[in-house]
């Protein structure tokens, strides 16, 4: 058999080598334009304003009627929601990034398909990459039972692409009237009170009212993009009456359609903050130009305050690069706390006593343009006052970092630093 001729083989390496640069490229860079220039402050938080803009630039308007409930930690956040499923009679909608095995994701499982063999219909949409630790049993005892379930965005060389785009949505919506949205993934780590390092501090929202129906909006959007088809009637979207007193919004992000709308309301949040801003994060690495709105909130008065994850993370790349960010905050004034129990999940944003902002998303570049993300923003004084509370006792166990500790922190953290903000668009 005669070879391959060299001149051939060059070329088919020369091919393969653009494309590896192509995808990585792509990655990095991204195919949008970004916001890149400071947004002006208009109007205050509680001008009537806000909510009318914020809600015409991200799509879905502020709805009258929500009732929301913060769960804490595993052992308030699980029951309920397994309380909800089993409770189903017409339909379940669940999208997750975390779907691990162990007792917790063998509940789902059960639960979920008890249901469907029942004849609810339910549907079940994980990532790919965040199931990878997901027995195939599960996925058995589920689909055996009727269930649909999708991978978002599983390896094919036809879109090799949008590998890094995962879906980071955490949505529950059963009947179309109750959902759930916050932090959790359904693993081993998110089970229990938060009492040790193997159990994580995380927060979840019990959701009801008419902006549920914009919920189940987000989780269609998915559906679709993985299956083709489309979900709607009776079973999906009932007429909703309201269930409280809260004004709330939700809506999400995507790189294949609006990618910068969770920069956009932070931003517009920040900016249009009077007081006060409260952040839990799991993983804050800010960009320059959300830096410069923070900066610029502490200039005007504005009380900054942000708690995070301390030497407990799951990413210490993460850990890294939100460092080498603090300097221009903690001179600005900031309160920055390292969480010290465990690690901490959370991911919500307080705004003046009145705007709670909680979902998936992570205060970082991954979250405002590479994930799918859903965030639920809630209007309400009484709701900020409670948030605010849970705030100010996480801040209570957390350590706090002066500029001085910041200006002396070693050399080896500095060149560590370094290297993680290299890589700064992509966490």
């Amino acid at each position: 058999m005669r070879g391959t001729p060299w001149c051939l083989l060059v070329a088919g390496g020369v091919a393969s080598l653009c494309l590896v640069i192509g995808l990585l490229v792509s990655n990095f860079l991204g195919g949008e334009t970004k916001i890149e220039r400071r947004i002006e402050r208009l109007y205050a938080l509680d001008d009537p304003r806000f909510m009318h803009e914020i809600g015409i630039l991200l799509g879905l308007p502020f709805v009258h009627g929500t009732k929301a409930r913060a769960l804490l930690n595993g052992d308030e956040i699980f029951p309920p929601m397994l309380a909800a499923i089993r409770a189903a009679r017409v339909s379940i909608t669940f999208e997750t990034y975390i779907y691990w095995s162990g007792e917790v994701g063998q509940a789902f499982a059960d639960a979920l398909a008890e249901r469907a063999r029942q004849g609810v219909k339910v549907h079940v949409l994980l990532d790919w990459v965040g199931s990878a630790k997901m027995d195939e049993s599960l996925l058995a005892v589920m689909a055996d039972s009727g269930v649909q379930i999708r991978r978002f965005h599983p390896p094919h060389w036809s879109h090799l692409g949008r590998m890094n785009n995962r879906t980071h949505r955490k949505l529950l919506i059963v009947d179309g009237r109750m959902g759930f949205t916050g932090g959790v993934g359904v693993a081993p780590p998110w089970t229990g009170r938060a009492q040790d390092p193997a159990h994580w501090r995380d927060t979840h929202f019990e959701v009801e009212g008419p902006v549920v129906a914009q919920m189940q909006s987000v989780f269609i959007d998915n559906w679709i993009k993985v299956t083709g088809d489309l979900l709607h009637g009776a079973a999906y979207f009932p007429v909703l009456v309201p269930a409280g007193q809260a004004m709330a919004q939700m809506f999400s992000s995507s790189p294949s359609g609006g990618s910068e709308s969770m920069q956009l309301m932070y931003l517009l949040a920040v900016t249009s903050a009077s007081r006060s801003i409260d952040i839990s994060a799991a993983y804050f690495v800010p960009d320059a130009l959300t830096l410069r709105a923070l900066v610029a909130a502490l200039e005007r008065g504005v009380r900054l305050r942000i708690v995070l994850p301390g030497k407990h993370i799951d990413s210490d790349a993460v850990r890294n690069a939100s460092r080498a960010t603090w300097g221009a905050l903690l001179r600005a004034g900031a309160t920055i706390a390292e969480y010290e129990p465990t690690m901490y999940h959370c991911k919500l944003m307080i705004v003046d006593g009145l705007l709670t902002s909680v979902g998936s998303t992570n205060f970082d570049n991954r979250s405002f343009r590479l994930n799918d993300e859903a965030t639920l923003n809630i209007f309400d004084q009484r709701f900020a006052a409670i948030q605010t509370a849970t705030f100010e006792a996480d801040l209570a166990l957390s350590q706090r970092v002066t500029y001085a500790q910041w200006l002396a922190r070693p050399a080896r953290e500095r060149v560590g630093e370094w290297f993680a903000s290299v890589i700064g668009s992509q966490l």
